[in-house]
């Protein structure tokens, strides 16, 4: 049986401020837990009695409550249950301009929506990209609905959180950015390792942080000069951006 105690410390976790004293973050269901599980070990886990039963090892090694379903619904942030909940220490790490040396690496600017954000770490990890670098008011990837975006690919790929400028100012790395007037990416051609920098939804990437580009791109509509949607949604325009640089590694 789970406590009033546990259940009230588990919905806490939705904001951040809590997250931050606590240093812990909500992860639901067998497969994202299960992700994590492998890179990570949960703190407490609040599951139903199945689920408890194919995961005994990891159960008997971690406080946990085995849960009914009502039970699990009431702890549960998610509108439908998904087997566990579980909690998981935030991973301390730092950054140095060093470790993207002679990789492909993504930088968030001001990237606010956590779905977005989520959609993005997934993406990441399809495409073997290691590093994402956030802007400290892009949003919070431990937010549950950012966590369960990602589908598991935060246990594989970094996010790390710190000035973009204090990164970009450090590096020798050709810098890329899209742009409404940058140059067609079919046509330019790309390096298989450097920063590609995305912007916030509505604004894009930021004037400072602009200043860092050294190879501006642009993600052309079909027919070419169509009337057509005013723009891609960022996580779209990352998976074209993305597709496109590892397209040319093959």
């Amino acid at each position: 049986m789970i406590s009033k105690a546990i259940i009230k410390k588990i919905h806490s976790l939705e904001q951040r401020k809590y997250r931050l004293q606590e240093q812990l973050f909500v992860a639901e269901g067998p497969k994202l837990v299960g992700e994590l599980c492998a890179t990570m070990k949960p703190v407490y886990l609040a599951a139903l009695p199945a689920w408890i039963a194919d995961n005994q090892s990891l159960a008997d090694s971690v406080e946990h409550d085995v849960v009914s379903p009502d039970e699990l619904r009431r702890t549960s942030l998610l509108c439908q249950p998904q087997q566990v909940v579980a909690l998981f220490p935030i991973p301390q790490r730092t950054l140095s301009p060093e470790t993207l040396d002679g990789q492909l690496s993504l930088m968030l600017d001001c990237v606010q929506d956590p779905g977005n954000l989520g959609t993005i770490i997934r993406l990441a990890d399809w495409f073997g990209i290691r590093h994402v670098v956030c802007s400290p008011d892009t949003a919070d990837i431990y937010n549950p609905k950012a966590t369960q975006a990602t589908m598991g690919a935060l246990a594989r790929v970094e996010v790390h959180y710190c000035s973009l400028p204090s990164i970009l100012a450090h590096t020798s790395l050709p810098v890329f950015g899209t742009f409404l007037d940058g140059d067609n990416i079919y046509q330019r051609p790309l390096s298989p390792h450097g920063i590609v920098i995305m912007g916030n939804e509505g604004r894009g990437i930021s004037p400072e942080v602009e200043s860092f580009v050294s190879e501006r791109l642009f993600i052309p509509n079909y027919p070419l000069g169509a009337v057509t949607t005013e723009s891609l949604n960022v996580a779209i325009a990352t998976s074209i951006v993305c597709a496109e640089f590892r397209r040319r590694s093959l």
